[in-house]
């Protein structure tokens, strides 16, 4: 029986950087699916729960705020949802919607694929 792939949905306004994120991961082994801003996010969730979130914060339409209030009450704790932010307080706009880790922007693809790879190895 084959293994299950971990899928991670890239939340991102930036479509050259959600681009590359899926193309790190995808070459990382992982599954990947995108969503260009929160309403997105929550659509794609619906469909099917990824493993992992990789959220940014600041996106017309539905911000990382919003997502991060909309899908905490309706979903469980069960799927780690890691900021992905250029703004100066990342660690704070984290902790802002009970995220469970963050990664600055600009970052360190290395960087991401460690912190990418410890919450799926819950």
């Amino acid at each position: 029986m084959a293994a299950r792939i971990a899928t991670v949905l890239v939340v991102d306004d930036d479509e050259d950087l959600r681009a590359m994120v899926a193309l790190v991961l995808e070459t990382a082994g992982y599954g990947v699916r995108t969503a260009a801003n929160g309403f997105e996010a929550l659509q794609q969730i619906e469909a099917g729960e990824p493993d992992l979130i990789l959220l940014d914060m600041r996106m017309p339409r539905m911000d990382g705020w919003e997502f991060g209030r909309r899908f905490r009450a309706t979903h469980s704790r069960r799927i780690p949802v890691v900021v992905m932010t250029a703004a100066e307080h990342a660690e704070k706009q984290a902790k802002e919607i009970d995220a469970d880790d963050f990664v600055a922007k600009p970052f360190d693809v290395d960087n991401l694929l460690r912190v990418v790879a410890r919450h799926l190895r819950r």
